[in-house]
Order: C-alpha cells, then sequence, then structure tokens
C-alpha cells in the first residue's frame, strides 16, 4: 500500500469511536470521563488499561501500552498498518484515496491474471469438455447442486498433459504461478493438474491465488494442491473464507474441516460458515485470520487417533492466538463419518447440535494431557502439571491464560501456585507488543516546562493558538524542544486532531513513547486553570531562551565582537531579566 495521506487518517480517526472498537474485544467500565479494563497486553488483576473518549486513545499505566484505533487493531487483531486502516475506513463507510490503496505487484499482478484465467478454463471445461461426463456425475453423486458449484468456482481439469498450456500458452508464468512442472532432466514443461475436480482458492479480496485438485478415480494423491507461488502461501490462507464473508459478513462461529469436498457439502446444506486448510497443519497465521472474522471456532476433526493428533496441532498453534473475548472448540466425529456424510445424514440442524455440544479448547487440553498421566498418583500429577505448563506458556498473558492456570491446577489437584511457578519456570513467553515495552511508570520523571506545555497541548488542542510562533523553540537547547515547536506548528495548522490523531502523526518517531506517557499524565491542573498553567510554562520558556541569548551575548562583549544592534538587544534582556524567575530544566 502507497503512503496514506496525514488527511485521510486524520479524518478516519475523527470518524472512529475507539471505545466502541475496544469495547467490543474488552469488558469496559466507564470511570469517570474515561473506560478501563484489563490491559490484553500483559497479565494482571486490577484494571490498568484506560481508554479515553474525549482524546480516542488508548494506554496501560501497567506495561505502557498505547496507541490509536489503528495500533489496537495493529497489535490486538494483529493486522499491519494497511489493513488496519482498511479495516477501519470499511467499518465507517470511507474509501481508501486512489494513492492509498494496494500497489500493484509488478510480479504478482500477472499471476492473478493468469490464474483467473486457469480458473475460467477449469469451469469451461466442466460444462463443455468432450471428458467431463465423470467429473459432473462426481459431483452429481456428492449430492452437489449446480448453483453451489458454480458460488465455489468449480471446475474440472482433463486428463491430459498439455490441456492448460495449450489454453493459455506462456510456459514460463503458468510455472511461477504453480500451474505447470518443468522436468529438471529435460526441460520439457506439463500441466500439473490433470483428471481432477477444481477447486479455485480465493483470498478474502475474491482474487484466485491457487488451486486445490480432487482425484476422480482411486489415485494418489487424494487432493493435490498448489505449491508455495509468489501470491500463494498455504499457511495464510483457508479454502472458502472468501465464500463464507460473502454469505454472512459477521459469522456466528466458523468451522474448521479438513477437506475441500467438505466445504462444499456443508454449504449445499446451508451450513457456510465453513472453512478447510490447504493439505498442512492449521497455523496460528490461520487462526489470527479467523478471528478477525468471529470470535467462536470450531475444529472438526476425524474422532480416530490421526484426528486427535490433528486437532492437538490445532490447539497448540491456536493458543498464541487466544485472547479473553475468544473461544475456540473442537468436534470429533463418529468414526466412518467426515462433515460431507455427517450432515448428509443428520440434516443441517442435527449437525448445528453436533457443533453445539463439541469440546471447548480447555476441556479438550485436560482430556489430551491427561490420556497418559494419572492424576491419582502424585508422579501422575507431576507430569500433568510439567506438560501442562509447557502448554499454557504459549497463551498470551490475560483473563484466559489466569482462568486456564486455574483450571489446569484444579484437575492436577495442585495448588494454583505450583501451576504459576512451573507456567513461569521457562520464561514465559510474552506478545510482542508487551515484549516491546519494559514496565514502567506512565508518569513523567520530573515535572518541567516543556514537559506541561506538551501534555496539555495533547490533551487541548486549542492552546496551540495562544503557544506564539513555533520557529523559536528551534534555537532553544532543552531536551523536547524541538518537540513541542513541532506540535505547537501542527496544532495551529489543524487545532482540530485529538490526541489520538497527534499520536498517529507521530506513530514510529523517537518522541512517540514521550508524548504517549505526556498524552495520559495526570498534570493536576484544574480544568479552569489550564489556559494559564499553559501561558505560564511557555512564559518561561520564553525566559529561558532569553536567557540563552544574554549568554551568547555576553560571550560577544568579552570577545569584543558585540555589534550596537547585539548591545541595544543586550540592555533590553537586561531590562526583562530583572524579576523574573528561571525555570531551570
Amino acid at each position: 500500500m502507497a503512503g496514506i495521506p496525514d488527511q485521510f487518517i486524520d479524518d478516519l480517526l475523527a470518524r472512529v469511536d475507539i471505545v466502541e472498537l475496544i469495547s467490543s474485544r474488552l469488558a469496559m467500565k466507564k470511570a469517570g470521563a474515561n473506560y478501563h479494563a484489563l490491559c490484553p497486553f500483559h497479565s494482571e488483576k486490577t484494571p490498568s488499561f484506560t481508554v479515553s473518549p474525549t482524546k480516542q486513545f488508548y494506554h496501560c499505566f501497567g506495561c505502557g501500552a498505547h496507541g490509536t484505533a489503528i495500533r489496537f487493531l495493529m497489535e490486538y487483531d494483529r493486522m499491519s498498518f494497511p489493513e488496519a486502516v482498511e479495516t477501519l475506513a470499511r467499518q465507517v463507510g470511507m474509501e481508501l484515496p486512489r494513492e492509498a490503496r494496494t500497489a500493484p505487484n509488478p510480479e504478482a499482478t500477472p499471476l492473478y491474471d493468469l490464474l483467473d484465467r486457469a480458473a475460467q478454463a477449469y469451469r469451461n471445461w466442466l460444462r463443455r469438455h468432450a471428458d467431463k461426463d465423470r467429473a459432473v456425475e462426481y459431483l452429481r453423486r456428492r449430492g452437489l447442486s449446480g448453483d453451489v458449484a458454480a458460488r465455489y468456482g468449480i471446475g474440472f481439469a482433463p486428463a491430459g498433459w498439455d490441456n492448460l498450456l495449450r489454453e493459455l500458452g506462456n510456459e514460463r508464468e503458468l510455472v511461477r504461478a504453480g500451474l505447470a512442472i518443468r522436468k529438471e532432466e529435460t526441460g520439457s514443461v506439463y500441466d500439473r493438474f490433470r483428471d481432477r475436480i477444481m477447486f479455485p482458492i480465493r483470498d478474502r479480496r475474491g482474487r484466485t491465488v491457487g488451486f486445490g485438485g480432487r482425484v476422480l478415480d482411486h489415485g494418489e494423491p487424494k487432493y493435490l494442491n498448489s505449491p508455495e507461488t509468489p501470491v500463494f502461501h498455504k499457511g495464510r490462507e483457508l479454502y472458502g473464507l472468501h465464500e463464507c464473508l460473502q454469505a454472512q459478513r459477521y459469522p456466528d462461529h466458523m468451522l474448521v474441516v479438513e477437506g475441500y469436498m467438505d466445504v462444499v457439502a456443508l454449504a449445499q446444506q446451508g451450513l457456510p460458515n465453513a472453512v478447510a486448510t490447504l493439505g498442512t497443519a492449521t497455523t496460528t497465521d490461520q487462526v489470527e485470520r479467523l478471528f478477525r472474522t468471529t470470535r467462536n471456532v470450531v475444529f472438526c476433526f476425524d474422532g480416530d487417533e490421526a484426528g486427535r493428533q490433528a486437532a492437538w496441532r490445532a490447539l497448540e498453534n491456536t493458543l498464541p492466538a487466544m485472547r479473553d473475548d475468544r473461544q475456540a472448540r473442537f468436534l470429533f466425529l463418529p468414526e466412518g463419518e467426515d462433515p460431507d456424510s455427517l450432515v448428509r445424514q443428520l440434516g443441517a440442524d442435527g449437525f448445528r447440535a453436533q457443533v453445539e455440544d463439541a469440546l471447548s479448547l480447555s476441556q479438550f487440553l485436560l482430556k489430551e494431557l491427561g490420556r497418559d498421566a494419572d492424576v491419582q498418583t502424585v508422579d501422575g500429577r507431576a507430569r500433568l502439571l510439567e506438560r501442562a505448563a509447557a502448554t499454557v506458556r504459549r497463551v498470551p498473558p490475560g483473563v484466559f491464560r489466569d482462568l486456564l492456570v486455574d483450571e489446569v491446577a484444579r484437575h492436577a489437584r495442585v495448588d494454583r501456585t505450583h501451576m504459576e511457578r512451573a507456567v513461569a519456570g521457562d520464561g514465559a513467553t510474552q506478545p510482542a507488543a508487551e515484549s516491546r515495552r519494559p514496565a514502567r511508570s506512565a508518569q513523567p520523571q520530573r515535572r518541567t516546562s516543556i514537559r506541561v506545555a506538551v501534555a496539555l497541548l495533547l490533551q487541548h488542542p486549542e492552546l496551540a493558538a495562544r503557544g506564539g510562533e513555533p520557529e523559536r523553540f528551534r534555537d532553544l537547547q532543552q531536551p523536547g524542544a524541538a518537540l513541542l515547536g513541532q506540535l505547537l506548528e501542527l496544532l495551529q495548522e489543524q487545532p482540530h486532531l485529538t490526541a489520538g490523531a497527534i499520536l498517529e502523526r507521530f506513530r514510529g518517531h523517537a518522541h512517540e513513547e514521550a508524548l504517549a506517557k505526556l498524552a495520559a499524565w495526570d498534570h493536576l491542573v484544574p480544568e479552569d486553570g489550564v489556559e494559564a498553567e499553559f501561558r505560564g510554562a511557555m512564559a518561561r520558556l520564553d525566559a529561558l531562551l532569553d536567557e540563552q541569548r544574554l549568554q551568547y551575548l555576553n560571550q560577544q562583549a568579552e570577545s569584543g565582537r558585540m555589534t550596537e544592534d547585539e548591545q541595544a538587544e543586550w540592555l533590553d534582556l537586561l531590562r526583562r531579566r530583572k524579576g523574573t524567575t528561571l525555570d531551570t530544566d
């Protein structure tokens, strides 16, 4: 994404309600003018996380986490900056300016076009190819209607080595797109997908990025997927996610199944909120993507040993994505059944009932941990505790992790402190947002005129009109003077900016952390005394400027280089100095 204009960010933050955004993810309570919650970025029992509706920013007085609605989405939902901006813009009905839209990747753009043309070719062959009857009969046998097949873009790759090569040409790009394979020994090229039902894999924007091909006979592999390409990454994408979001913008829950045909079969039965992983274990990136869509994820696996092992891998990769308002559950199918067969047997309502009875993450966790650990014995309890600690350690600090520690301690019949020590034993990892910030006080170390002036400007931007010429602070040799000048200049031009919008302007700036502290600082100045306090701070800083200039002129006089104009200025400064108390910051 190209650079996003500051004006667009300002307008976006002015429309977004940060309280509404964060309260959809955290339980918050009103406390005076602000809202408080347990910080999602570090473990705490007393709320220190504050959200200000007037300043439109959040600040944690425990770990120092801070920012705007954009930063919150980046750190809580783990979005990139462009993703966070696009998400908020959609929510408030703003269209990204042309220069802010995703810039085409010169390497990727031709591949998207080629993959779309391939998807169209496969769809056409399902309708018109001479060998299509076997494919059509297979889909009918699975109970698939033409409408659902069209919704998911299902197609057919005929038998033969060069159907797609002859249809689309461009061997080099077909190989780059994963649609063809080049033999190393001869250099010849042939179609990757042959004699298979074709399932296009689309990204959230609906672009075809890869394919899954299901064999029509008993050949191997049963499912063949596109390889990694510049536009396709198996660990990030999910089959059916685009189609699900087209049918339900905010699904109550998402069901993760193992096969493409399971996704389509559930949609056929009126259950469009299913997705499939792409032939690999569920990854944390995929789980994060799901939790951006819904707060409830249900993993559906076979009930055999292989299914339970796959479920455990999914659990391990889900734990780093767990937050206090997210729920993960596990549904195990009866022996010999898959989602396709079970939904046809039970019907949509019966299948929904099975989903409702799915095991919670903690239930499945304890059940698996206890399989080879007898809690009736000391050895068994110690073994369970050791295994559980390594697992719980993967969960970000927060209420969910605290409750999980309680649950494991009860199950293992040990005191909570034993479990806490076990979890902390290897140095529990912290989420990225917290690891970047050591715990620190939100209060500035010392009350200085510059800190007071900056804090008051952040909290009352309208004061900038009374701040005088910003340029003068470029010469003041005091820590933070240049920042004060920048802030004055910005707010004199745009006095409508909130504290949150100001912080966003300084995102990544060397003084970002200091500004966040000052925006949250309780400066103890009553509302009716804010303007007088600001004027006083500015007067003290002007006195410092005078003193700094006076020292220079004294040096000029001592060296005999003082001009007549400088002498007049020197005498004027001496007169003004009388009665002035300097703030020796």
